[in-house]
């Protein structure tokens, strides 16, 4: 079975996925605004957005004025520490608080992101830290989507409840809720169905689902985590502010950085929104969800000397 990843293992797999969309800077280049201007046409291909871009190019400017950056190995040490600085107020790692058991996270986001893939990686996890764990089958519209769980969870040994096709996620969640509450677990993962940020009937589902928790315990869901696909660029952002605004996210999750996305997308989510990237995930095995690292990412999206 697949172990989740060591960290240093994590971020040379990164550093693969990413290297072919990593930055070209060409080595004996003239620290230049020509240069520049190429560099930014680079970002913003790779999804970083126009406000990240200015903004790393503005404190690019500055040090190139008042550090002298000579070369691109400079430039490219420089990139690297303000992408990293950049990043690093979102790198808050998710923690489960084990007072008012169980934590309850919920996670939506729209279809076709890995969402449910990655609850049953995340289920994993949690389980080889020895904590004791429930996942809850909320997507009762898509039969798929709970046999799914169902089958992550036998394999992790880990209770799914859920309830027939069609039945009311709220319901399954309140369920779900007093199961974990009674059999003493320490997580809770509700499962959501996959929907589109404009679809206004579902969002006031989630709302919903929100509420019954929240009845059996004023803090639940402790976090509700956004699955985004790295890969869909710039709308992922709409996604963020749609989601956010109506259930409060207060963690991110990146998939599919299997070395087709660009990548940007993470920088630009930071800079617009600030909040914290919990994991990145870039494959379909358990051990390819890693915690997010600042300076990992920033390493393997700036990428190596082209020397």
């Amino acid at each position: 079975m697949n172990q989740p990843a060591t960290h240093i293992n994590f971020v040379s797999k990164l550093r693969e996925r990413l290297q072919r969309a990593a930055l070209r800077i060409a080595p004996g280049r003239t620290i230049d605004d020509t240069l520049l201007e190429e560099l930014e046409t680079q970002l913003l291909q790779a999804d970083v957005g126009v406000e990240a871009t200015r903004a790393i190019l503005e404190q690019l400017r500055i040090r190139a004025r008042d550090s002298g950056l000579k070369d691109a190995d400079t430039l490219r040490t420089a990139l690297v520490e303000i992408i990293t600085n950049l990043l690093a107020p979102v790198g808050q790692p998710l923690r489960v608080e084990s007072a008012g058991k169980p934590f309850v996270i919920l996670a939506v986001g729209v279809n076709g992101v890995g969402k449910t893939t990655t609850l049953g990686k995340l289920a994993q996890r949690f389980k080889s830290q020895g904590l004791k764990l429930m996942l809850a089958a909320g997507d009762t519209f898509r039969a798929a989507a709970v046999e799914q769980l169902q089958t992550w969870g036998a394999r992790q040994d880990v209770p799914v409840i859920a309830q027939a096709a069609g039945a009311d996620p709220a319901a399954v969640a309140h369920d779900a809720w007093l199961a974990a509450k009674s059999r003493g677990c320490d997580v809770l993962i509700v499962d959501t169905a996959g929907r589109l940020h404009t679809q206004g009937n579902l969002m006031e589902e989630l709302k919903k689902i929100r509420r019954v928790l929240a009845k059996h315990d004023p803090a639940a869901p402790h976090e509700c985590l956004l699955v985004l696909d790295a890969g869909t660029g710039q709308n992922a952002l709409r996604q963020i502010e749609h989601f956010h605004g109506t259930v409060g996210v207060t963690g991110l999750v990146i998939t599919k950085l299997d070395g087709t996305a660009k990548g940007g997308i993470v920088i630009a989510a930071a800079q617009r929104f600030g909040i914290p990237i919990r994991f990145i995930g870039l494959g379909e095995q358990a051990g390819d969800l890693g915690e997010f690292n600042a300076r990992g990412f920033a390493e393997a999206l700036v990428g190596e000397s082209q020397a």
